[in-house]
């Protein structure tokens, strides 16, 4: 790699536009993680489990269409705009037209296996295919932003800045508009969330374009012109001990963090009847995420190491959760306090994680002798959509367990089990997580010093 020399220095602008592509991305990710199992259940009259095995089995097509987006970008020639910049501005329009095609309300009617044809076709055009044209070089991009791990720890933070606002956005404002009272009951509005969905696809690409405008790629990244070596490269990535200690770690953190969010649509309104309370949860956390955990992850990242500070954090996000449990509140508003305090605990981890992705694919290139931005990101990418669609099959096969249905949507013994779920998933996902970091993620603060000194000291011509 080089750095080019008539690019302005990194800046506010690249943070800020870096927050905005995952804003972008988290329009129509968290509208699907938070609100579709609850769309195709409600609306669409199909069964949780039967919505959650199907999301799990679409991740079967990820596992082709991420690691090829990855070799893709690997293998482009960097343009005027960069090597990774310009999917962002092809992909936006189809990401965000996939994710609204989703939640078409008006095919209730339909015939059940027409609507489980529909609902499969939609998400894997929307996930595993379009929203892997973007992700993919949105994620792999903050290597060629920065070669600073100070720049690059910055951009992470920023990145979940963005996430949080858009989590403030869609978890706190859906709640408010698209749901009615039938019944005495608050239900999902098929002609609301049809509304929100056009709002959420308008903000993506209003986000994308602002990430394409204000982010510059300051690394070039040449193009890999090696022979594909499908053996090799398998060989190299199921041996890579820090790939494999993130991914672990990111696909138990997104089946906590995802199955709490799943269970949510269901806790706030049918155990404590009250969606309000949801929505101010989601704020709350926003404004924690915001408050405690992106000034002050940076900071005690750099003096204690990302690593580190992760995992005692989850180790704190569980301990909230199981009080949570023990004491099981009446109260709503309470109840969102300790998920909130459960955030807490998991933001740091999430602040940094984006960090410890380019800290892996640093320590890949001293191990191979090659850089591979673009692999490694999608290999971790794919393991977080495995992440997400395990979280959808346990969400719905738990829902589905404690017996809930159509019919028995408000009976107390059901609303009970959904409540202990909503307390369970986060508590046994935190301890994990924490777990995975100390004994199986290898990069501690002292060796990303080393490896950060060794690859600069090479791009100097002093190795």
């Amino acid at each position: 790699m080089s750095t080019k020399q008539n690019v302005r220095p990194f800046g506010w602008a690249d943070r800020i536009g870096y927050a905005f592509g995952d804003f972008g991305n988290d329009f129509t990710f968290m509208l699907s993680s938070g609100f579709m199992m609850k769309f195709y259940t409600d609306i669409m009259g199909i069964d949780a489990a039967v919505v959650g095995l199907l999301m799990m089995a679409a991740r079967f097509v990820d596992a082709v269409t991420d690691v090829t987006m990855g070799q893709i970008v690997d293998r482009s020639k960097p343009t005027k705009d960069g090597k990774f910049r310009p999917w962002i501005k092809r992909m936006c329009g189809p990401v965000a037209i996939a994710s609204f095609l989703i939640y078409q309300g008006g095919l209730a009617d339909m015939a059940y296996g027409f609507k489980v044809a529909y609902m499969v076709v939609t998400y894997l055009l929307w996930g595993s295919i379009f929203y892997t044209s973007i992700n993919i070089p949105y994620g792999s991009m903050a290597s060629a932003i920065s070669d600073d791990p100070n720049d690059r720890a910055s951009l992470s933070t920023w990145r979940n800045i963005g996430a949080t606002m858009a989590s403030l956005s869609i978890n706190a404002g859906i709640p408010l508009v698209a749901y009615e009272v039938v019944d005495g009951n608050q239900v999902l509005s098929s002609s609301r969330m049809l509304i929100v969905a056009a709002a959420c696809s308008i903000g993506a690409i209003i986000c994308y374009i602002l990430c394409f405008n204000l982010v510059r790629e300051r690394v070039e990244v040449p193009q890999n012109t090696t022979k594909l070596n499908v053996g090799h490269l398998f060989k190299s990535l199921v041996t890579n001990r820090s790939l494999i200690g993130i991914i672990v770690a990111a696909i138990l953190l997104l089946l906590a963090q995802l199955g709490m969010n799943g269970v949510a649509a269901y806790v706030y309104p049918n155990y404590y009847g009250n969606v309000q309370a949801q929505s101010m949860a989601s704020i709350l956390g926003s404004i924690a995420t915001l408050v405690i955990c992106a000034p002050l992850a940076g900071k005690l990242s750099a003096k204690f190491g990302k690593k580190e500070v992760s995992a005692v954090a989850a180790i704190g996000g569980a301990v909230a959760f199981l009080i949570c449990l023990i004491i099981r509140p009446e109260n709503a508003y309470v109840y969102a306090l300790f998920a909130t305090l459960g955030l807490i605990g998991i933001g740091f981890f999430n602040m940094v994680v984006w960090a410890m992705i380019t800290d892996v694919i640093d320590d890949s290139e001293i191990k191979n002798g090659v850089r591979e931005d673009g692999t490694i990101y999608s290999v971790y990418s794919f393991a977080r959509k495995v992440g997400q669609a395990l979280s959808s099959g346990l969400v719905g096969g738990l829902i589905t367990m404690v017996g809930y249905t159509e019919a028995t949507a408000f009976d107390p013994d059901v609303t009970l089990g959904i409540f202990r779920i909503s307390c369970i998933v986060p508590l046994i996902g935190f301890v994990l997580v924490a777990l995975a970091l100390i004994f199986v993620y290898p990069l501690s603060k002292a060796k990303v010093d080393a490896n950060v000194a060794y690859l600069r000291a090479k791009r100097e011509g002093k190795k």
